[in-house]
This record gives structure tokens, sequence and C-alpha cells, in this order.
């Protein structure tokens, strides 16, 4: 029967790495992707050696040594989208994009094409993706709608009520109580990337 001895290894990319370590933009991913759809035949060696494996520390080294091999064998985003991906991520998703286009340089039509191909979506839907992050957790954590909306940048709660319905397809009311999204802190720490 499906779904019976199953074991899983799921691996989270930054969205400044993911292009280069599995060799394809993820603009052009649908989804979740196959492993043999991504990889070829390359994917069943993947999987005879993680299924080899003897434990998890040993599933989690063939992991990275085979993302590591990714990332040094292919060329990493530009240095401005990089940029441009960790403004969004520190300024918590409250930036405008112009004003992040002028800063490395280029026409906004540039850095929305180049952010695109490189990170998978427009730096606009980045930015939403990243306050919708903090505000669902704050939701999570229990402050009000309101508060949430008023501290993250949103227009009003109308706002911060038309979002999460977007990316979760619930309230926020509903968002507070889902515990897939609030799976980690926080999707994209300010730290380093």
């Amino acid at each position: 029967m499906r779904g019976e001895n199953v074991e899983c290894l799921q691996v989270r990319l930054s969205p400044l790495i993911a292009h280069t370590v599995l060799g394809v933009s993820p603009a052009d991913l649908d989804g979740f992707v196959a492993l043999d759809d991504l990889w070829g035949g390359a994917a069943e060696r993947i999987r005879e050696r993680l299924g080899e494996a003897s434990s998890w520390q040993e599933r989690f080294a063939v992991t990275e040594a085979l993302l590591e091999r990714g990332f040094r064998e292919r060329t990493p985003v530009d240095p401005e989208v990089a940029w441009t991906w960790r403004r969004i991520v520190a300024g918590r998703g409250r930036v405008a994009v112009e004003a992040l286009a002028a800063e490395v340089g280029w026409s906004r039509k540039r850095l929305w094409s180049r952010f695109r191909s490189q990170v998978g979506l427009p730096p606009k839907r980045a930015a939403r993706l990243v306050r919708f992050d903090r505000a669902v957790h704050r939701l999570a954590a229990g402050d009000s709608a309101a508060r949430v909306a008023a501290d993250g940048g949103y227009a009003d709660q109308s706002h911060l009520h038309r979002d999460v319905a977007a990316f979760a397809g619930v309230a926020p009311s509903a968002a507070a109580r889902e515990p897939w999204l609030t799976v980690d802190d926080v999707a994209w720490p300010d730290g380093p990337r």
C-alpha cells in the first residue's frame, strides 16, 4: 500500500542557491518536481546512494555532498540579484523594487527579469512572500491581525487578509492555527546567505 514505510529527506534551499544547485531556473519549475524530471539518470544513482546509507547522518552527508558539488560546478546568481534578495529579507518585505533597482544601478525591468529568471519569481512577489511569512508567524504567536497589519507594512487589515488568503488560502485567524505555515521560526532568516 502507498505511504507505508516511507522515509523522506526534504531539502530547503535558499532562493539564492536553488538555481545554482538545481541546474535549472526555479521559474521553469512548476510546483513539485520529481528528481527524475530534474536530473534524469543521475536521480536513480542518488536514490541508490541514499538507500545504501546506513544512518540519517550518512544520508545527510550524501545529500550535502551532492548539493555542494552542484553549487561548485554551476554559475551563482548575479551579485545584484543576491544583494536584492538580502535587502528584501532584511527589510522584511517592506521595500520598494524601484529603489532596489536604483541602488544596484539597474532599470526596474532588468532587475525584474534577472531576479525572476534566477530566483523564480519577481522581486515584488518575493517581497510579498517575505512579508507574508513574517505576518503569519506573528499571527501564530498570538498577535492581533490589526497589529500585524500595522507593523507589517500592510495598508490595513483587509490588505493583510487578502495576502494571507492569496498565499495560504485561508483567513488570518485560520492561518494562525495552521502548523505547516510556521514549521520553522521564519522561512528566510535575516542572517547571511
